[in-house]
């Protein structure tokens, strides 16, 4: 029997704590999305600029680069064992950079996925360049790709359609790195904003829908899920980020900072009135944990 590390109140939002190649092979539950931000890499002992100062690239030891064959060995086991997770009508979205994102779309059309969109996120406020000698890096990519080759997913067209103004959304998203406001229980090295989490979420799911994060983190994912009225799984080795995973969830059942929240993401994500998950979680439907 897994045991849960956390559950929020109306089981919305819950973490395990371990390895998610061994954590995905222990249940049966389907989820209707996945999102995935796993290790790029790119810990290479490099630097970088940070609110001005110089620092260190590296990450922690679980992104220490490696050679390509392990790379590629590593994405074909997760990816193919959330898979098995999906429901047949789920999609899964990977993010990445050039370092690791070739080998993802590979895995992914090898274990039977169809991609859909590789979306490409353009850093509004990215960090400078202090070498000055290539282009500055403003950008990462995110994989959407469907399950089965045939079987239909969901997409939220038209409400895409209204955040970009009343024009079909392309696949070139202009989004801020992350915010000091999203650093309020402490700081994640490799964090994603709760705008593009938002945007995920909105455009492929469906309230009361099930999301899963094998590499959860500082949670935002959750995050994102919580807000929109949808539920979440997330799985993370490290300790001190499930205490941040948590703290964050459990700071926005105060309903002032919800709302606060909401206003932060609505320009850049359209967050529609808040909504609860349903009745259905407080009962402890679905996930056996």
């Amino acid at each position: 029997m897994i045991k849960s590390f956390y559950k929020s109140l109306n089981r919305d939002f819950t973490l395990l704590e371990g390895d998610c190649m061994e954590l995905l092979k222990q249940f049966d539950f389907r989820f209707d999305m996945i999102f995935a931000d796993p290790p790029y890499f790119l810990s290479n002992d490099g630097i970088s600029v940070q609110s001005g100062k110089i620092v260190s690239v590296n990450k922690g030891e679980w992104d220490k680069g490696s050679a390509l064959e392990s790379v590629d060995e590593f994405n074909r086991k997760w990816i193919a064992l959330c898979r098995d997770k999906l429901k047949d009508n789920g999609t899964i979205w990977i993010s990445g950079t050039y370092h690791n994102i070739f080998s993802v779309a590979n895995a992914l059309q090898q274990s039977g996925f169809r991609i859909l969109n590789v979306i490409t996120w353009a850093k509004t406020n990215p960090p400078p360049n202090i070498s000055c000698r290539f282009f500055t890096y403003s950008t990462e990519f995110v994989i959407w790709a469907r399950k089965h080759e045939r079987k239909p997913h969901f997409y939220n067209y038209e409400l895409m359609k209204l955040i970009n103004g009343g024009k079909q959304m392309t696949d070139v998203w202009h989004l801020p790195a992350i915010a000091r406001w999203e650093k309020s229980c402490g700081k994640h090295p490799t964090q994603k904003p709760l705008s593009l989490l938002a945007r995920i979420v909105l455009a492929s799911t469906r309230p009361g829908a099930w999301i899963l994060d094998p590499f959860a983190g500082s949670g935002t994912t959750g995050i994102a899920a919580s807000l929109l009225g949808r539920r979440f799984l997330g799985i993370e080795r490290e300790e001190e980020f499930l205490r941040m995973a948590e703290a964050r969830r459990e700071e926005i059942d105060s309903l002032e900072l919800r709302m606060q929240y909401y206003g932060k993401i609505k320009d850049t994500a359209f967050v529609p009135f808040p909504q609860t998950a349903g009745e259905e979680v407080n009962e402890g439907y679905g996930l056996p944990f």
